[in-house]
């Protein structure tokens, strides 16, 4: 996927990390309410390009994981002080707990219930009992609506970047959906140069994920996400308390 290897060090102009403000404060609030006793130590599995860490940082020790090492490289550049590996979601095995498990949207690139499954147990095998699981998918199916979205940012050098992202679910039926984007970027001497890019994304019913999340060793619900730039109901988490 070019968006996050070619064109991983536009992604501070693609996706701004001021623009993620709100939503990581939605997020620090979720984990401590879900999680038993204090939170210190935080893993993200697919932290992109540390743009939520960059907030999330003010609250906990940061442990951030990537399988796309351009994509660890921006983060590096926005999160010198927390601690990066190099990493699998579904494979990653530090040896070590956690006060919290993350996992924002890098969850939706999991396009079979196996894939899901292995994912939650690895966040399982890192979190501590009484620990908080909170995860951010994109959709889940009773939320899933075609959509289409642009956004970009220009940097004083005179570079800039701009793109249109177009969801839809060709087969109701499966477990997936389909995401397509159209990148222009504006490099600092005027020239410009364009790229599409297109995904196939993972689409599971509320049921499934508390069902995985249960036999993770989970005690999961949904939960609402409410931001102020949504529409009521458009996106929500899943949240888990390690029973075991």
């Amino acid at each position: 996927m070019k968006l996050y290897t070619q064109l991983a060090p536009w992604w501070p102009l693609l996706s701004p990390p001021e623009d993620f403000a709100e939503e990581a404060g939605i997020y620090t609030r979720t984990i401590k309410k879900v999680a038993k006793g204090p939170v210190r130590t935080l893993l993200e599995l697919g932290c992109g390009g540390g743009n939520n860490a960059c907030y999330l940082a003010a609250e906990f020790e940061l442990t951030l994981v990537d399988r796309a090492p351009e994509m660890l490289a921006v983060s590096r550049r926005l999160n010198p002080e927390c601690e990066h590996c190099e990493g699998d979601m579904r494979t990653l095995r530090l040896n070590r707990t956690f006060d919290a498990v993350f996992i924002h949207d890098a969850i939706i690139y999991m396009t079979t219930e196996e894939d899901l499954r292995a994912v939650l147990e690895t966040a399982a095998l890192h979190c501590r009992a009484g620990g908080a699981l909170v995860v951010m998918p994109d959709h889940t199916t009773e939320t899933f609506a075609p959509t289409s979205g642009h956004g970009g940012n220009d940097e004083p050098d005179g570079r800039g970047a701009r793109y249109l992202q177009w969801s839809w679910d060709p087969d109701a039926t499966d477990t997936t959906y389909e995401t397509a984007f159209s990148v222009m970027l504006r490099h600092a001497d005027g020239h410009i140069e364009t790229h599409t890019d297109h995904h196939t994304c993972g689409l599971f019913p509320r049921a499934t994920w508390l069902r995985l999340c249960r036999e993770a060793g989970f005690k999961a619900q949904i939960i609402p996400f409410e931001h102020s730039e949504l529409e009521e109901g458009v996106c929500e988490m899943i949240g888990g308390k390690r029973e075991r």
